[in-house]
C-alpha cells in the first residue's frame, strides 16, 4: 500500500466533512431566517435569535461566512477530483472500504454543494426576488 492510499481516508474525508459543516452554517445563518420571515414566523425568528444571539453576528458577516465555506467546498471539490483515479488496495475488504469511502465522500461533497447553494440563494438572490 502506498503512502498516497494510506492517507486517502483522513485527508479526503476531513475537508468534505468540514465543508458540509460550514455549508450548514450558511444555511443556519441566512436561509433559516429568510424562511421564517417568508412564512410569517417572525416571533419564532425572534425567539431563535434571542436564544442564539451568535446568529446575528453570523448574518452580519455573511460575505465572509459564504466566502470561507465556498473556498472549503472548492478545495474539497479539487481534492475529490484529484483523487478520482487513485487506485484502491488489492485486498478485497480494503478495496470495498475504499469504494464505500469514495461514495460517502461524493455524497458529503454534493450535499454540501446543495446546502451551500440553498443558503446562497436565500442570502443574496431571494431578497431581490421576493422583497
Amino acid at each position: 500500500m502506498t503512502n498516497e492510499t494510506e492517507n486517502y481516508g483522513i485527508k479526503h474525508t476531513l475537508i468534505p466533512t468540514l465543508s458540509l459543516f460550514t455549508s450548514v452554517g450558511t444555511l443556519v445563518c441566512c436561509a433559516l431566517p429568510a424562511l421564517f420571515v417568508t412564512l410569517g414566523a417572525g416571533v419564532a425568528l425572534a425567539g431563535l435569535v434571542s436564544s442564539a444571539p451568535w446568529l446575528i453576528a453570523l448574518s452580519q458577516y455573511k460575505g465572509w461566512t459564504f466566502g470561507i465555506s465556498g473556498a472549503m467546498i472548492l478545495l474539497a471539490g479539487l481534492m475529490h477530483w484529484s483523487a478520482r483515479n487513485i487506485p484502491c488496495p488489492i485486498d478485497p475488504k480494503q478495496a470495498e472500504a475504499c469504494t464505500r469511502l469514495r461514495k460517502i465522500n461524493g455524497w458529503i461533497y454534493w450535499s454540501s454543494v446543495a446546502v451551500w447553494s440553498v443558503g446562497f440563494f436565500f442570502a443574496f438572490i431571494a431578497i431581490h426576488i421576493f422583497y
